[in-house]
C-alpha cells in the first residue's frame, strides 16, 4: 500500500530543528516576570504628562522612558508571538498573544497624549526643540511627527482610538485562525501514488507536481475549502477593509491609501507608476504563457499549470543543511563578515525548520533588537522554491542583524518598503550563483524558467493584488458594500486583464482573493513589486564587482530606519519615484522569455 505522509505534532520534532527563543527568555515563567514587570511600568507614563511643552528635557526625558519601555515590549511580543506559531492551536500561546496585545493597547491608550502634547507645541518654538544636542537621539523621530500634524488628533480623540487598538485586529485574527487552525484540507495522493496531507505549505508543491490530475486536484480540493466557508471569508475580508477606511477617515486623509503610504513618504504615484507599468508590459507575460501551454502540450492553460516547471531538472531533493551551504555560498559577493554571521545563524537555531501540526503557514522572518533575527521555515527539501524562500528570510534576517547592530532601538526597524528589497536581493545572488555553475542547458532552461517565475509572482502578481486592493477600497469609500459577489468579480476582472484570454479561469480561482493573509495588512503587497524590482538593480551592481555599489548596499543594510525608505534606496542607487526601476525590470523579464523561448 502507497505510504500515507503525515505532519508530525510539535512534541515530535528534533529539538536542533527548532529556534532556540531562550536568547529573548530562559522560559515561560520569565517571560511572566517580565511582563509583570513591564504592565508596572504603565503608570510611569502619566508623570510625563503636561511637560513636553516646556523644554526639550521634558521631551527627552519621556522619550527616553518610552523607548526603555519599547526595547522591552517588542521582546515581550516577540516571544509570544513566536511560540504562538510553533501551533497556533495551542491556547496557552495563544493567551500569551492576547494578554501581550491587551498590554499593548494598554500602553498605547496611556501614551496617547504625547504626540498630541507635542503637536500642540508652537512649530517655531518645535523646531527649535529639534534642534537642540538634547534631542540629537531623537531628531528623525521627532521630524516624522512633525509631519504627521495634519493627521495627529486631540489627546480625547487619541486616547479613544487607543482604545479599540485591540478590537481593530479582529478580522485578521479570524481569517488566521480559520486558515491555519480550523481548515482541515484532507489528503490528496501525489505522481507516486503517496496520500500526502493537503495543506498550506504543501499546496504549492503539490501544483509543481508532473501529472496534471494531481495538480488539478489540489486546486480545487483546496480551494473547495475556502469556497465552503466563502461568507465568513468575504465578511473578514470586508470588516477588515472598513476599518482602514475608518482609520484614514478619522485621521483626515484623503484615502485609505494615502493613510496607507503616507507614513513612509511613499506619493500614490509610486504605487500608480508600478500598476501603470507592470500593465504596460503584459504582453511579454501573455508570451510566456504561451509558451508553457506549447511545452506542455495543452490546449489551454489553467492556474493549476502555471507553476509546474516547464523544464524539469529531474528528481530534487535539496537537504537543509545542502540549502544553507547554497544559500551561503551565494552571498559572498557581500564579504566575509555577511557570510560568517549568516551561516551561524543558519547552521544554529535561528530557524525553526519543518512544518509541524498546528505550526503558522508559510515562511516569516522575525528580527528584533535583542536576540537573533528568527526565521520561520516550512522546508520542504522536494523543492527548490524552499531554497529560494530560505535565501529571501535570510536576506530579512541579515537586514534585520546589520540594523540592530548599527543603530540605536528608536532607528533601527526598517519599513516593509526598504524590507523587501534586502530580501529579493539574496534571491538575485542565489540564482545567480547557480547559473554560474549550470553546465547543462536544461539546468539553465530550468533557473531561467525560474526566474522568469519568480517575476511574474513577485512584481506582476503581487501588482495585481496591488491593484485589488486598490480598487476594494475605493468601492468601500464610495459607500458601496463589499459582498462576496462584488470581491469575487472584481478579482475575476483582474484575472482576465493579468493572465490574457487564452488563459482558463476557473470558477474556483476567484476564491483566491479570500486566502491571501497579506490583504489584512493592506498596501503592503506592492512593496513586493517594488521592492524586487529594486534588488535587480542593487544586485546586478554588486555581482558587477563595483565597491561601490557593495559599500552602497551595506551602508543601506546598516542604515534600518534611520531615513525614509524612498531616501534610503536613492542612497543606494535607486529611485522609485521614477518608473524606469519596474521597466528595467520588465525588461529582465522579456529577456529571459526571450532566451528560454531560444533555449527550449
Amino acid at each position: 500500500m502507497p505510504k500515507t505522509k503525515s505532519i508530525p505534532p510539535r512534541a515530535k520534532v528534533k529539538k536542533s530543528d527548532t529556534w532556540d527563543l531562550s536568547q529573548l527568555y530562559k522560559s515561560d515563567a520569565d517571560w511572566e516576570k517580565a511582563f509583570k514587570r513591564a504592565e508596572k511600568k504603565l503608570a510611569k507614563y502619566g508623570e510625563f504628562k503636561g511637560t513636553l511643552r516646556k523644554s526639550a528635557k521634558g521631551i527627552r526625558a519621556c522619550y527616553d522612558f518610552d523607548v526603555g519601555f519599547e526595547k522591552e515590549a517588542e521582546r515581550l511580543g516577540s516571544y509570544a508571538f513566536l511560540k504562538a506559531s510553533e501551533d497556533v492551536a495551542d491556547s496557552t500561546y495563544q493567551g500569551m498573544v492576547a494578554r501581550f496585545t491587551y498590554m499593548a493597547t494598554r500602553a498605547g491608550e496611556t501614551a496617547s497624549y504625547i504626540a498630541p502634547e507635542i503637536q500642540s507645541i508652537p512649530k517655531k518654538k518645535f523646531e527649535s526643540f529639534i534642534a537642540s544636542p538634547v534631542l540629537k537621539p531623537y531628531r528623525f523621530n521627532l521630524q516624522k511627527l512633525l509631519r504627521q500634524r495634519p493627521h495627529i488628533l486631540s489627546a480625547k480623540e487619541e486616547r479613544v482610538l487607543a482604545m479599540q487598538g485591540e478590537v481593530a485586529g479582529t478580522a485578521s485574527r479570524v481569517f488566521g485562525q480559520l486558515t491555519d487552525a480550523d481548515f482541515s484540507f484532507g489528503h490528496v495522493k501525489n505522481e507516486k501514488g503517496v496520500k500526502v496531507e493537503l495543506t498550506q505549505s504543501s499546496f504549492r508543491i503539490l501544483l509543481e507536481s508532473p501529472k496534471r490530475a494531481v495538480r488539478r486536484k489540489a486546486f480545487k480540493q483546496f480551494l473547495q475549502v475556502h469556497e465552503d466557508h466563502k461568507n465568513t471569508l468575504a465578511a473578514a475580508l470586508s470588516s477588515s477593509v472598513l476599518q482602514d477606511v475608518y482609520r484614514a477617515r478619522v485621521r483626515n486623509y484623503a484615502s485609505a491609501r494615502e493613510a496607507a503610504l503616507y507614513g513612509d513618504k511613499v506619493p500614490v504615484s509610486v504605487y500608480d507608476n508600478l500598476i501603470e507599468t507592470v500593465r504596460g508590459n503584459l504582453d511579454t507575460l501573455y508570451r510566456y504563457f504561451d509558451l508553457r501551454c506549447k511545452v506542455l502540450k495543452l490546449d489551454k492553460l489553467h492556474f493549476y499549470d502555471s507553476y509546474v516547471p516547464i523544464v524539469h531538472p529531474g528528481r530534487v531533493k535539496i537537504p537543509y543543511a545542502d540549502a544553507v551551504d547554497m544559500v551561503c555560498e551565494s552571498v559572498r559577493p557581500l564579504g566575509k563578515d555577511y557570510g560568517a554571521a549568516l551561516r551561524k545563524g543558519l547552521k544554529g537555531r535561528w530557524v525553526d525548520r519543518y512544518e509541524n501540526k498546528g505550526k503558522r503557514s508559510g515562511a516569516f522572518s522575525a528580527g528584533g533588537y535583542y536576540g537573533p533575527p528568527y526565521i520561520l521555515m516550512n522546508y520542504q527539501e522536494g523543492s527548490i522554491d524552499s531554497t529560494f524562500t530560505l535565501a529571501h528570510e535570510a536576506g530579512h534576517s541579515m537586514h534585520s542583524h546589520y540594523s540592530a547592530g548599527h543603530q540605536p532601538f528608536q532607528n533601527y526597524e526598517y519599513t516593509i518598503f526598504v524590507a523587501e528589497v534586502a530580501s529579493t536581493f539574496d534571491e538575485q545572488l542565489l540564482n545567480s550563483y547557480l547559473m554560474e555553475r549550470s553546465k547543462s542547458k536544461k539546468r539553465r532552461a530550468y533557473l531561467i524558467n525560474r526566474e522568469i517565475d519568480e517575476i511574474r509572482g513577485t512584481i506582476i502578481r503581487q501588482t495585481m493584488f496591488a491593484e485589488f486592493e486598490k480598487i476594494i477600497h475605493v468601492i468601500a469609500e464610495e459607500g458601496e458594500p463589499l459582498t462576496l459577489e462584488r470581491l469575487r468579480a472584481e478579482y475575476n476582472d483582474l484575472l482576465r486583464d493579468y493572465f490574457g484570454s487564452k488563459f482558463v479561469i476557473d470558477d474556483e480561482l476567484s476564491m483566491e482573493c479570500m486566502r491571501i493573509p497579506h490583504f489584512y495588512r493592506a498596501f503592503y503587497v506592492y512593496k513586493y513589486a517594488t521592492g524586487l524590482s529594486a534588488a535587480i538593480a542593487l544586485s546586478q551592481g554588486v555581482l558587477g564587482g563595483g565597491k561601490t555599489e557593495l559599500n552602497k548596499y551595506l551602508n543601506f543594510l546598516r542604515s534600518g530606519g534611520s531615513k525614509f525608505p524612498l531616501d534610503l534606496l536613492r542612497d543606494a542607487g535607486v529611485d522609485l519615484e521614477k518608473p524606469e526601476p519596474v521597466q528595467k525590470a520588465m525588461d529582465r523579464l522579456k529577456e529571459l522569455v526571450d532566451d528560454l523561448e531560444t533555449l527550449i
